[in-house]
């Protein structure tokens, strides 16, 4: 219940009212760093949740990256995957295994940044071959 509690202050810090299905796809996210794609969160919520629907987790999705509560990483170009850790880093995703890596970056100083212009969001992305792939391959 106090997990609930406290994802459920989260949403709300976000301006997110929050309702059972946002309280389970948020605590989802917080818990499995894999950055899964909107069709994983369903599968691993309905048996749990008759009453969860693809579109529900869809539009909570949608809202939660609208609000920056969530991040949308768009790296794969099968499917769209969040991540529910929004703190600076970048993602390596292996084009072998389809793996995504979480990568820790360093702050991004401002002179690269375009100027005149307000970022409100960074995307650093890598694409490659993991290193348990390439130990695998050689």
């Amino acid at each position: 219940m106090e997990r609930r509690n406290h994802t459920g202050s989260y949403l709300a810090q976000y301006g997110i009212r929050p309702s059972v299905q946002r309280i389970a796809v948020m605590e989802y996210l917080q818990a499995h760093r894999t950055h899964p794609s909107a069709e994983e969160i369903y599968q691993a919520l309905a048996p749990s949740m008759p009453t969860l629907s693809r579109t529900t987790v869809y539009n909570t999705l949608e809202l939660l990256v609208a609000h920056g509560a969530v991040a949308h990483i768009t790296i794969d170009p099968r499917f769209s995957r969040y991540d529910g850790d929004i703190s600076l880093h970048g993602h390596f995703l292996c084009e072998h295994c389809g793996t995504l890596y979480d990568v820790p970056v360093e702050a991004l100083p401002q002179t690269l940044y375009p100027k005149d212009h307000q970022v409100s969001s960074v995307q650093l992305s890598y694409r490659g071959t993991c290193a348990h792939c390439t130990q695998k391959h050689n």
